[in-house]
């Protein structure tokens, strides 16, 4: 019988992969605390809704500002080394916040100062580490691994994280950031343990500046069209999906008369739905095509926003809510296990970059949309509007998610020995958990 680690990272897999995924875990766990700590840290300091706003703003505005040099830097650099130095610049940045906090020297300003740079090292950390997963694992457990990545976000993320930032938050202002540092030094400690350090090909054609990379990267996109068009539906399905997000608890709150405990329990539910994901991905990846699977998922998606906008009923909104994070963990994971078996091992970052630019992108897009639908036509506006988006986008795009999803995967010789090595299970010279 299997043991439970090798469940949750197949041996076979290598012991680099439980490096990273150790690392990816303990950093989101982190994250999930700071996630709920960040912002009733800002509400204590100020009661000014517009810099309470502005410290939800400092998770997008780096990735629209640096999110293509990111990518450029990771595909021209040693990419774990990468992470390495990023996630050690968040843990500093933290530990100087914590600095201010024990000394009573903190405001607002210095809280968002402090986020903005987080949100920056942030940037360059998932710039290169989205790429290492598809160096130290073979094609064919990309979806699984995938998987596994997403399960550390959902449980650590969304799960385990806030609750534990809130409760340490009102034990003292300061505990949950010195748990986060905690977290992202032992992340930086754990990738440390990777036993070699991908390093991809140089462009030695042009070797001028980031900018001709940053060009190059999207020159590709530009002439590859099943990854360009699972960019453009992952940036319209985000600004669609923002819309109402953007005004969820007032939708929530006002509309269905659930109060702040009820929204509280909506993204639970969400969460629930997600969990129950985890485990199914397996049986779903080996019985059902990618290209049905995109299909059911988006599908879901345009259902979901119908059902929100008829519904008055509380009930119904956490049954929704509840396959919403159901469908959401299987379409993240395969539009990512998608992107990175089609995209060079050398582009894998530029790519990547580019697709979360399009994701913050799209989620400032529809957040303003739906304030302003919201303004004008009532709670439910943004949701008739993510509908009527979401399904035109769906009807466009229907036939191509077969091309994308059946497109051959790009994988060079040397990046094919490469995994191969990665993926046997004794690679790295120390014993594999169990």
């Amino acid at each position: 019988m299997p043991s439970l680690g090798d469940l949750i990272a197949p041996r076979r897999m290598g012991r680099d992969f439980r490096w990273l995924l150790a690392s990816s875990w303990t950093s989101n766990l982190g994250d999930g605390i700071a996630l709920a700590a960040a912002p009733l840290l800002i509400a204590s300091l100020t009661s000014s809704p517009i810099l309470v706003a502005a410290g939800a703003m400092m998770q997008f505005l780096p990735w629209l500002l640096f999110g293509l040099l990111a990518g450029a830097v990771a595909d021209h650099h040693d990419r774990r080394l990468l992470v390495m130095i990023a996630n050690a610049s968040r843990a500093v940045i933290v530990a100087g916040l914590v600095a201010f906090l024990v000394t009573g020297y903190a405001n607002v300003w210095i809280v968002l100062a402090t986020a903005f740079l987080y949100g920056t090292a942030e940037v360059f950390a998932d710039s290169a580490g989205s790429t290492l997963l598809p160096m130290l694992v073979k094609p064919a457990d990309l979806g699984i691994g995938n998987a596994r990545m997403q399960a550390g976000f959902l449980v650590a993320n969304q799960l385990a994280g806030p609750p534990l930032g809130a409760f340490l938050f009102a034990v003292g202002s300061f505990w949950p950031f010195v748990l986060q540092v905690l977290c992202v030094a032992l992340a930086v400690l754990l990738i440390s343990r990777i036993a070699r350090t991908p390093i991809p090909e140089h462009d030695e054609a042009a070797p001028g500046t980031k900018v001709h990379a940053i060009r190059e990267g999207l020159r590709w996109l530009g002439h590859n069209a099943p990854v360009r068009t699972l960019v453009i539906i992952i940036l319209v399905f985000n600004v669609t999906w923002a819309a109402p997000w953007g005004v969820l608890v007032l939708y929530a709150t006002e509309y269905l008369g659930m109060g702040p405990v009820g929204y509280g329990a909506l993204a639970t539910a969400s969460a629930l739905g997600g969990f129950i994901a985890i485990f199914s991905f397996g049986w779903l990846e080996k019985h059902v095509s990618f290209s049905t699977l995109m299909r059911v998922c988006l599908s879901l998606e345009v259902l979901m926003h119908l059902g929100f906008a008829l519904t008055t009923s509380p009930v119904v909104a956490f049954i929704i809510m509840f396959g919403f994070g159901l469908y959401a963990f299987v379409w993240g994971t395969i539009s990512t296990t998608v992107r990175q078996r089609l995209v060079p091992m050398e582009l894998q970052g530029r790519i990547a970059s580019v697709n979360m630019v399009g994701v913050f992108g799209g989620l400032v897009i529809g957040q303003f949309i739906g304030g302003l639908l919201a303004q004008l036509f009532g709670p439910t506006a943004p949701w008739w509007f993510a509908f009527a988006g979401s399904a035109v986008t769906l009807a466009l795009v229907w036939r191509s998610i077969s091309h994308i999803a059946a497109a051959k995967p790009v994988l060079d010789e040397k990046s094919a020995e490469d995994v191969e090595r990665a993926g046997e299970p004794g690679a790295g010279g120390m014993p594999l958990p169990d």
